[in-house]
């Protein structure tokens, strides 16, 4: 390659941002901060989006769902709860280290479970579109049926 040609992958290729670089112009949540990293407008991703949410002491959301987006949480600091299902009727909580799947479409409620410390996450979603489906849910399950998931690989 001669000095007048352009590397391709200089421009192109891997990028890394900065824990001070993070856009907080994004979709907001009472009681939360998500701050985006890696989005089209940032970063050239085409499918992904990424970015970091934390969820003040015993905040939560409203029921909702994310459309035909894929969501993958990491837990960084604190006790992440999910309730799900057409009622809320299922629970389950994830600690630092764990990572926390939401499929497609499936009625959802983040909560931090901490009532005096904040939660920490990293998120990454299958679209860059902010979908959120808010939904009410009128007979909502006060206690719910608590799920603990057991992969085909490694058994109970």
């Amino acid at each position: 390659m001669d000095e007048t040609t352009e590397d391709p992958w200089r421009l192109r290729g891997v990028r890394v941002v900065r824990a001070g670089e993070l856009d907080a112009h994004t979709a907001q949540t009472h009681g939360m901060e998500r701050r985006a990293a890696i989005t089209q407008a940032r970063g050239g991703s085409q499918q992904l989006w990424a970015g970091t949410v934390t969820i003040h002491p015993n905040a939560r959301t409203g029921a909702h769902h994310h459309g035909a987006v894929e969501s993958v949480i990491y837990v960084v600091r604190g006790i992440a709860r999910m309730r799900w299902g057409n009622r809320l009727e299922y629970t389950a909580e994830a600690t630092a280290g764990d990572f926390i799947y939401v499929p497609p479409w499936v009625p959802h409620q983040e909560i931090n479970a901490g009532v005096d410390a904040e939660l920490s996450c990293v998120l990454v979603r299958s679209g860059q579109h902010n979908v959120v489906v808010n939904l009410d849910l009128p007979e909502v399950v006060e206690v719910p049926q608590s799920v603990r998931w057991i992969d085909d690989l490694h058994g109970a």
